[in-house]
C-alpha cells in the first residue's frame, strides 16, 4: 500500500487497481503528520495576526490575508495563523512551529525600524518573505511592498490638476516609516521647500477625530486641499470641511475602504492581491531551491475616485 500510495509509478497498473479499490473500501486516509514527518513539509506557513488598529484603515492588513490565504489555497498551502505580543514571540513561535513540521516557512508583516525578525529568522534557518520592506539595516530582498511614496505623489498631482495651490499633508504622528514615505511623496510631488512643507503639514493620531483635528489647522493656514495618509484621516478633514461650510476643499485619502466608497472620497488603492502573490511567489522559491537570491518588488498603487452618493451632493 505504502508503495501505491507515494510511489505509484512503481507499481503494475493492475495491482495498483486493486489496491486503491480496497483502500477506498476500508475508508483509510492517509496521516498527514505521518506525511510531513517523512517529508519534511507540512505544505502550511505561519503568519501572526495583525495587531489591532486604530479607526478605519487597519482594513489593509486584513484584505492582505485574505489574499493571501486565497493564493495559498490554490498552490495547495494552508495559511496557520497565531497570535504574539512582541517581535520576539513572534520569531520564538515561528523557530518553535518549524521546528516541529507545523509550518514550512513564514510570511511577515508590520515591518518597522530596527525590525531583527529577519536576522533573527536567517540564523534560525526558517525561510520568509515580508510584507513591508526593511526601513533600515540590511536589505534581505525577500519583501513586496507599496509604493507610499508614488500613491501620495499622485494625490498630490490629481489635487493640482483640480486648481488647488495650498495642498497640506495630513498624516501620522507615531512616527510610522510608512506615514514618512507618503509625505516624502506629496512634498517632492509639490516642489515644497520644508519651510512650506512644515507649514502645511498636521499630524496626529490615525482617527477621524485625528483628521478633523488637523483638517481644522490646515483651513487656518489656508490650505484649500489635503492629502492624508489613511483614509481614518480622510473622513475626518472631510467631515471638518463640511462643518466650515468649506464644500470647494478637495482631499485623498489611502486604502480605499469602504467608506471612502459609500460616502465619494478619492483614495489611493492598495493592490494587496499582487503583494500577496510576490511575497507568496518568494517563499515558495525558497523552499524549492534554498540559496535563491531576491531584490525586493515594490508594487504600485492606484488613485481611485467615486461618486458622491446623493445627499451629499444638495
Amino acid at each position: 500500500m505504502s508503495n501505491v500510495l507515494n510511489f505509484p509509478d512503481r507499481v503494475r497498473p493492475e495491482t495498483r487497481a486493486r489496491v486503491m479499490e480496497a483502500i477506498e473500501r476500508s475508508g483509510y486516509r492517509p496521516s498527514a503528520a505521518a506525511r510531513a514527518l517523512r517529508n519534511q513539509k507540512s505544505m502550511a506557513l505561519g503568519l501572526r495576526l495583525s495587531q489591532h488598529r486604530n479607526g478605519i484603515s487597519g482594513t489593509i492588513v486584513d484584505g492582505f490575508m485574505h489574499a493571501l490565504v486565497k493564493r495559498a489555497d490554490q498552490r495547495g498551502y494552508r495559511i496557520v495563523l497565531f497570535p504574539a505580543s512582541t517581535n520576539d514571540e513572534e520569531v520564538d513561535k515561528l523557530v518553535g512551529l518549524r521546528r516541529s513540521l507545523a509550518i514550512d516557512a513564514c510570511i511577515l508583516t508590520d515591518t518597522w525600524y530596527g525590525d531583527s525578525r529577519p536576522a533573527d529568522l536567517q540564523r534560525e534557518g526558517v525561510a520568509f518573505a515580508s510584507f513591508g520592506r526593511p526601513w533600515d539595516g540590511d536589505d534581505h530582498g525577500r519583501w513586496v511592498d507599496v509604493d507610499g511614496r508614488f500613491g501620495a505623489m499622485e494625490a498630490a498631482g490629481y489635487l493640482r490638476g483640480l486648481g488647488h495651490d495650498r495642498i497640506g499633508f495630513i498624516g501620522w504622528d507615531d512616527g510610522s516609516p510608512v506615514g514618512r514615505d507618503r509625505r516624502e511623496g506629496w512634498a517632492e510631488a509639490l516642489d515644497l521647500s520644508d519651510a512650506d512643507a512644515d507649514l502645511l503639514t498636521v499630524e496626529g493620531e490615525d482617527s477621524v477625530l485625528g483628521g478633523a483635528e488637523a483638517m481644522a489647522a490646515l483651513l487656518e493656514r489656508g490650505a484649500d486641499a489635503a492629502v492624508c495618509a489613511s483614509d481614518s484621516l480622510s473622513l475626518g478633514a472631510f467631515t471638518e470641511a463640511r462643518r466650515h461650510n468649506r464644500r470647494g476643499v478637495s482631499l485623498v485619502g489611502f486604502d480605499d475602504t469602504p467608506i471612502s466608497r459609500t460616502l465619494g472620497l478619492t483614495s489611493v488603492r492598495q493592490p494587496v492581491d499582487e503583494a500577496a502573490r510576490v511575497v507568496l511567489d518568494m517563499v515558495l522559491a525558497q523552499l524549492a531551491e534554498p540559496e535563491t537570491q531576491f531584490s525586493g518588488v515594490l508594487v504600485q498603487p492606484d488613485l481611485v475616485t467615486h461618486e458622491p452618493p446623493d445627499f451629499l451632493t444638495d
